[in-house]
């Protein structure tokens, strides 16, 4: 890949400020400064930029624990959102989330540039399973609530028909206070899925929080809300399984 490209993919500008850092001796490839921007390079060639050496993988992977209260998107004027949580010299890299939490849904969201394991990751056709975690209210799970989840069913909450995919539903707790936990897994992604499943056997869910998707996992709890981290190669071939890429 010409090094000007490859540059400005690893975030430090666009491509003709990229070529002014080249032009003016800025950049040097495996320990020589390099003046020639259409120099060919790859990946894994140590190159540095004002004596710093730069990532320049132009495919990158995180996972973000999302907290409760912040907005999946990359920018909003009036709403915390996840952009706030990402570093400025990751910016220009071109990340995204892959699908969306709500506003009010905390845990696991993957944020990447790899626009077809992003395709992927929210195509129904992968039923890639998503493990959700919920505090509600209401009464206790019956067995034939559960099994009517696990066969699928019908809603109609917004005036028409809509089906359900069957989805998986684990009691873990149930309280003297009218309060339980359970465990939700789904394989698609319908809007507000969690909530309405639940609402739909007069439930209220008081917290919702992801806790896997595809094997990839964050802990129960909420210490670790806001954090961002690289995947493991281990946690990336988990999605690259998931999602049938070679």
């Amino acid at each position: 890949m010409r090094l000007d490209k490859l540059l400005a993919n690893s975030g430090l500008g666009t491509r003709s400020q990229v070529r002014d850092l080249i032009s003016h001796g800025s950049v040097s490839v495996n320990g020589t400064v390099v003046t020639d921007a259409s120099m060919q390079v790859k990946e894994d060639d140590p190159i540095e930029v004002n004596g710093e050496e730069i990532n320049c993988q132009t495919k990158l992977y995180f996972l973000f624990d999302k907290p409760d209260g912040v907005l999946t998107a990359m920018e909003d004027k009036r709403l915390p959102c996840i952009a706030d949580y990402i570093p400025s010299e990751l910016k220009f890299k071109k990340l995204s989330p892959v699908g969306r939490l709500d506003y009010h849904t905390s845990g696991l969201l993957i944020i990447t540039n790899d626009g077809e394991l992003s395709h992927r990751l929210q195509s129904p056709k992968y039923e890639v399973p998503k493990v959700y975690l919920a505090t509600y209210r209401g009464s206790e799970w019956t067995s034939g609530e559960i099994n009517t989840v696990a066969s699928g069913f019908t809603i109609r909450d917004k005036g028409y028909a809509e089906q359900i995919a069957p989805a998986d539903l684990k009691t873990q707790s149930y309280e003297s206070d009218g309060t339980g936990r359970a465990l939700l897994t789904l394989h698609e992604g319908k809007t507000h899925e969690v909530r309405r499943i639940f609402a739909h056997f007069e439930k209220e869910v008081l917290e919702l929080r992801r806790i896997e998707l595809a094997g990839v996992k964050v802990t129960d709890g909420l210490d670790n809300c806001g954090l961002l981290r690289p995947l493991t190669q281990e946690e990336l071939n988990m999605l690259f399984e998931a999602t049938g890429i070679a």
